[in-house]
Formats: C-alpha cells, sequence, structure tokens
C-alpha cells in the first residue's frame, strides 16, 4: 500500500499558489468511456479556468481513485495546471470512486499495461477536451510512479514528460515491464523523486535506474531526499515537509520548463 485513506497532500510551497483551493470540492467526478470502447472508469477533473499552462494526468497508487488524488488534483489546477486524476479499475470494480473499504489489491492483480495505458489516453483526452489543447503530462504515485514511467514509452499517449514519486521500478512480480528495462524506448523528459529510507524501492534500484536513462540518453533527473521514507509526500509527514516541498518545487518546475 502506499498512502493510508486519510492521508492529504501537501500544501503548495508559498507563492506557487494561483487561485484558492477548497479541499477537493472543486473537482468535477467524470464517468468516461476509456480507448477500448467497451470499459467506463471513473475520474476527477480539475479545471484551471484562465490558464493556458500545461495540463496533468495523475496516476494513484494502488487504492485507485479516492478523495487524496481528487484533492491533488485541484491543487494543481490551484498552480493553474488543470489536472484529471483516473481510477484503474472500471473493468473489476465499477466507474466509481474507492472508498476506504475498497479491497484493491485484488484489483490491482487484474490490472494490465495496455488497458492502464488506455484508460490514461482516454483521461488524456478528456482533459483537453475540457480544457482546450496544451502540453500534457503524467504524474504518478508508486504503482502509479511506475505507470508513468511506463507511459513514457507509449506513442500513442504522446505525453511531454513524466514525474514519478517513488514510482516502483520492478514489475515483474505484477506482469509489467521494469522501467530500467524499457528506459531505451522513453519518448519524453522524466523526472524520478524517492525516499532515500524507502523500504520497497532500494537505492541501487534507483541508481540503476539513473544509469539506464543515462546510456539511454533520455532527458531525465533523478532526485533521491535521504531520509525520507515511501510515500513521503502527506501532509501528516511534518518531518518530511521540507522534502514534500521541494518535490512540489521541482515537479511545477519541470512541468513549466
Amino acid at each position: 500500500m502506499c498512502f493510508a485513506f486519510d492521508a492529504r497532500p501537501p500544501d503548495l510551497p508559498a507563492g506557487l499558489a494561483l487561485r484558492p483551493i477548497a479541499g477537493g470540492a472543486g473537482t468535477e467526478l467524470l464517468r468516461l468511456l476509456s480507448t477500448d470502447e467497451v470499459t467506463p472508469f471513473a475520474a476527477a477533473l480539475a479545471e484551471s479556468p484562465g490558464s493556458d499552462r500545461a495540463g496533468v494526468v495523475i496516476l494513484p497508487d494502488v487504492r485507485g481513485l479516492y478523495p487524496f488524488y481528487a484533492e491533488l488534483a485541484e491543487r494543481f489546477a490551484q498552480a493553474g495546471h488543470p489536472a484529471i486524476a483516473l481510477d484503474y479499475f472500471g473493468r473489476t470494480g465499477g466507474a466509481e470512486e474507492r472508498g476506504e473499504d475498497f479491497e484493491y489489491m485484488e484489483h490491482v492483480a487484474q490490472t494490465k499495461l495496455d488497458q492502464i495505458q488506455a484508460d490514461t489516453l482516454a483521461a488524456r483526452r478528456a482533459l483537453v477536451d475540457h480544457t482546450g489543447e496544451r502540453p500534457v503530462f503524467a504524474v504518478g504515485f508508486c504503482f502509479g510512479g511506475m505507470q508513468a514511467f511506463l507511459a513514457a514509452t507509449s506513442a500513442d499517449l504522446d505525453l511531454d514528460g513524466v514525474v514519478g514519486f517513488y514510482g516502483a521500478l520492478d514489475g515483474s512480480k505484477r506482469g509489467f515491464p521494469s522501467p530500467p528495462d524499457v528506459a531505451g524506448a522513453m519518448r519524453c523528459p522524466v523526472l524520478g523523486l524517492f525516499g532515500g529510507a524507502d523500504q520497497a524501492i532500494s537505492r541501487e534500484q534507483v541508481a540503476g535506474f539513473d544509469r539506464a536513462l543515462d546510456e539511454a540518453g533520455v532527458d531525465h533527473e533523478i532526485v533521491v531526499y535521504p531520509d525520507a521514507p515511501h510515500s513521503f509526500f502527506d501532509r501528516r509527514y511534518e518531518d518530511h515537509a521540507e522534502a514534500s516541498a521541494d518535490a512540489w518545487r521541482r515537479t511545477l518546475a519541470f512541468i513549466e520548463r
């Protein structure tokens, strides 16, 4: 598991907010049809009226679309970046937001890369349909961080960059490619943000991913926060507020450069 159900996204650092935030109330719940033309799934859209800045597709952790990600979408919109957070489990769990009692792992086990990317493409198109043509980035967390790295290999998604917060680097246990193994196929810039005290992703794995991106000539930045654990990007983790603030700044700078 990545975040606890009651986790909250950290506030934007001072000076980065362009408009007020309403704690998730500013998002619109959408029911989208995947590009497989069969599967309906849920997504949460936060618009940023008047902004021509890049948009963001948010790829959640294993819990899917729950309040953390609806609020995170609004925080990106607060910074001028319209954002859409999607749910992975329309095929097995219905097109809805996820509650605390959702038994997510049985659904995670049934996910497949082509299906996630089909849903991601539908979310990308919905974002542009609602907010206008603009560059689009993917930002993912844990399981979703791995999906963001893998999304960089997709010509159909045509992303302008991807950000992975403590994205898993070994996909073999769940039948996914491992991001270091497909670095040569990545088509856009990559930002990876990792915790040095992460018990799930070793520093050796992170260094190996960095080397693979170097060898593939991919424009990238890998950042390790030495004392930060997995899922450090959580308002409740006051000891890691500095790392969260820096991660916000780096993510927004990456998207805006």
